[in-house]
Order: C-alpha cells, then structure tokens, then sequence
C-alpha cells in the first residue's frame, strides 16, 4: 500500500510534523455567525444568528497569527461570509491580504449564492474557494437547505439561489479559479455521489471533496449512515464518478490499521484510482479554530468541543499543545508513518469506532513490504 494521501495538499497534517511531532500550522476563523440558508445537514447551525455581535480587534487577531512560526494556511468560515459587504471589506479582506503578504496558502468557505462581484474582490487573495455541494437537483436543494428554517421559502426563490450557485462557480472557474466542493456522505447523498460528481466537474470544480457527514448539531437527529453501506457508496462512486476531477476523501472512516479484510480491499481500490487522495484530519492536529467574537480557541469550529484557550490572554500555540495533551485526544494520538496516516477525526472515531485505542494498532502492511 502507498502512502496515505498526498503530501502536495497545503492543508495535510503531516507537511508540518517535525521528528515525528505535530507542529501548528494551520488556524481557521470564525468571521461570522450569519448565514441566509438553513440546512439540515448544518454543523454549526445552533450559532447562526440574525445579527452578528462586535468582533474582536483585528490587529490582536494579527498579532497571534504573527505568533505561529510554522503558520502555512489561514482558512475563512462562518455562517457567510459573503453576506455582508462591510464584512468581506473590514475582516475578510484583511485577513487574506494578511496571509499573502505572509506567503500563505488561503481557503474561503462560502455558499456562492450573492452577487458574483463579491467574490471577485476577495479572489486576488483566495486560493480555494470551499463550497458545499449536497444537493441532487432544485428540489433536493429546496427541502434541504430550508430543513432548519422558521420561514417558508418559495420553490421560485429557492431555484434562483440554486443556479446562482452554479453560475458563480461557473464563472469563478472560468477566471481560472480554484473551487473546491464538499459533499457529504448520507442517506440523502449516498447513492448519488456519482451524478453529483460529474455535475460538479462540469461546471468547473477543480477538487470534489468527500466526508462523512458529521452527526452534530442540526444533524444530530438524521440516521448516521452505517460502515458497511458507507463502504458500498465509496466503491459505487469510484465507479461512477468523473476521473477527471480530483476526489479528496476527508475525514475518511476506513483506515490503513482496519483488521476488516473488506476494509483493506477499500483502501487499495482508494489508492489505485486516478486523481483520488486522502487527507489526514487538520483538525487538532496541525490546525485550530478561532472565534472572532469571543476569542475562543477549539479543536474544530463544530462538535461540541470546550474551548482550549482564548486568543484574548494567550498565543495559538499554547492552546494547541492543550489539546495534545487532553484526554480526548489520546486514543486518537497516533500515527503509522509506514503509510502515512496520522489516525482517525475526532468526530468519526467517537461515531463509528468508540471503543478503540489507535494507539494500539498498526498499519496493515502488504506481505513483504
């Protein structure tokens, strides 16, 4: 087996380990808790708000990023970014100009559904361009990114923010662009992966990314989707998916330590398949979340997690040390360097493999090898 993932993604873990240590070199931002949808499948839907509270002074925000020697990637998320033109113009703007002058490689989440000129006056400083991608046509659209909303949207309205989508991926592409688009593995999206995939590839999306859809928050109550039909949808999608676009697994439940001979069947299918990678979790391992509005510095910007620190009183490095020394994390705190993996998602290993030390497990290793 080879190794696990691609070493080129800016955004893999193991580009920052050093004597076989995790380094941080990743932070993601918070920006805002305001967004216009309403999906069912929403992570952080419990923070979304009508109106966003006063943010913390930008220069302290600078000076912790200053802090991070090994700083390589800053990523952008909210709610929406996109919003708000005070927004993009007074924090967002900013902060990716902050990260070019600094040589860093940047990544903005946002829904795409605003005007295209919003996009295209951050897109100088943007290196991806991270979208959601859940939905089969207008109507799967229309019943799921509504699922959590306290208002009837009409089926017209919902079809214009549908293809406003499309066209502003369309034309970012077009500007040679690099979007990228994640579409999580459910009940809803399991069977349609392929479809899904080529749609994607034929407006343009340069990587199409793949996770595990994470039971949390509004989607705390939607059925996880069991490991052996999860197994059957990833190898359906290889089959059907276009070979041409980049397929990066996230968060990848099946794991190079498995003792399932089904599971290591899987992985060689994974590895085998062209333009098809898998990155190791950031999260917690190279990377940590800050809240703009309250300092608070997490493992992951969903899941429930207590902060680790506050960038009010204290450096990211600090907090991200915490967390490697936290009870949480140690059964997590792994890594088979034979293959390159760094061990399971917080959130996948508490959903599907509970009761597992990965500590004591190694890689499964070809005969020979």
């Amino acid at each position: 087996m080879g190794e696990w993932g691609f070493i080129a993604d800016p955004w893999e873990p193991r580009r920052g380990m050093e004597d076989g240590r995790f380094r941080l070199t990743s932070v993601e931002i918070t920006v805002t808790n305001w967004c216009n949808l309403r999906c069912r499948h929403c992570a952080v839907g419990e923070s979304l708000m009508d109106r966003d509270p006063e943010r913390l002074p930008l220069d302290l925000i600078l000076r912790r990023l200053d802090e991070v020697e090994g700083l390589t990637t800053l990523s952008l998320t909210g709610g929406e970014l996109s919003g708000s033109t005070e927004v993009l113009r007074r924090w967002v703007a900013p902060l990716l100009q902050y990260a070019k002058r600094r040589g860093l490689q940047t990544q903005v989440n946002t829904n795409l559904t605003f005007d295209l000129g919003r996009y295209e006056e951050i897109a100088p400083w943007v290196d991806v361009f991270h979208i959601t991608w859940n939905y089969r046509d207008e109507a799967h659209f229309h019943r799921i990114v509504w699922g959590h909303g306290s208002r009837e949207v009409s089926p017209e309205a919902s079809r214009r923010l549908f293809r406003r989508i499309i066209d502003n991926a369309r034309a970012l592409a077009a500007q040679g662009r690099f979007v990228s688009a994640e579409t999580m593995i459910n009940a809803e999206t399991a069977d349609h992966l392929g479809a899904m995939n080529r749609f994607l590839a034929e407006i343009g999306c340069r990587r199409h990314e793949v996770h595990p859809m994470y039971a949390v928050d509004w989607a705390s109550d939607l059925p996880v989707l069991p490991l052996p039909a999860f197994r059957e949808a990833i190898r359906r999608f290889l089959a059907e998916r276009d070979p041409n676009l980049w397929v990066l697994f996230g968060t990848f439940p099946f794991l190079p330590c498995s003792p399932l001979p089904e599971d290591q069947d899987l992985l060689r299918a994974v590895a085998a398949a062209p333009n098809v990678s898998v990155r190791n979790c950031p999260d917690g391992r190279n990377r940590v979340n800050v809240d703009l509005f309250t300092g608070a510095v997490r493992v992951t910007d969903f899941g429930g997690m207590e902060p680790l620190g506050n960038v009010r009183t204290e450096r990211l490095e600090d907090a991200f040390r915490r967390w490697h020394a936290h009870p949480r994390f140690q059964r997590l705190n792994c890594h088979c360097p034979e293959v390159g993996c760094t061990g399971p998602d917080l959130l996948v290993a508490e959903m599907y493999y509970p009761e597992v030390d990965f500590r004591t497990r190694r890689a499964v290793l070809p005969t020979g090898a």
